[in-house]
């Protein structure tokens, strides 16, 4: 049997001064890296560019949308495994083998790296981060009865699964509802702990006053829809 094709998925706005260190880290396995450009406006995607990775103009702001966006990419190249990832070096690229490793190995559909189970610089998780994080995995025990400990954008999954779960949503209950879907279709989850560490420059949700309420807001949007409705039939 062929080896499984990996594709690396990073959103990304106005990160050029973080993504030379990001993709230079992502291990040699991997065969395509997309750079998901969210409507950057300091060169991000030329960056990307020069250091090897695919670039997907994304204008219009919004996470999710540019996950979307390149995942479809992804899904032209033949990617039996997608890999999520920040451009903000907060993720340790280097761990990545641990979230792909388990669905190579047929043990898992999707593997989250958990940020509160592995090690944390100082800062690099803010005390609303940590709230918010808690306050959605609780609603998700609560709801759907599988307790997750962080909503942690370094992820992996099989692309076949990802199909099965429609992702619909555009901003940031993305994380969420990926992982609400993941339950509702009863795929085989897995947790590692991976560290994390403060992001190079301002972040666009945490560091903002606006960016941490409407986050908040997604994510419970995004919760109570999940709750009032049965999940979408598979794409």
């Amino acid at each position: 049997m062929s080896a499984p094709v990996i594709a690396v998925v990073i959103p990304a706005r106005n990160e050029a001064l973080a993504l030379p260190y990001v993709l230079g880290a992502i291990p040699a396995r991997v065969d395509h890296v997309i750079v998901a450009d969210n409507g950057s406006t300091d060169g991000s995607a030329d960056v990307a560019r020069t250091h090897g990775a695919r670039t997907v103009n994304v204008p219009q702001a919004g996470y999710g949308r540019a996950c979307l966006a390149a995942i479809a990419d992804a899904e032209t190249l033949g990617a039996d495994i997608i890999v999520f990832l920040d451009g903000d070096h907060s993720d340790y690229p280097e761990q990545m083998p641990q979230l792909y490793a388990p669905i190579v190995a047929g043990e898992a559909d999707m593997v989250i790296g958990s940020r509160t189970r592995g090690r944390r610089t100082a800062r690099a998780l803010t005390p609303q981060q940590i709230f918010g994080n808690a306050l959605a995995c609780w609603l998700i025990a609560r709801i759907w009865g599988y307790r997750y400990t962080d909503l942690g954008p370094f992820r992996a999954i099989r692309t076949s699964a990802l199909r099965q779960l429609a992702m619909a949503e555009q901003t940031y209950g993305w994380t969420v509802e990926m992982q609400i879907r993941a339950v509702q279709h009863r795929l085989r989850i897995i947790e590692v702990p991976v560290d994390y560490r403060a992001r190079i420059g301002k972040s666009k949700v945490s560091g903002t006053v606006r960016g941490v309420v409407l986050a908040g807001y997604y994510i419970l949007a995004m919760i109570a829809r999940a709750a009032l409705s049965p999940p979408p039939a598979p794409r």
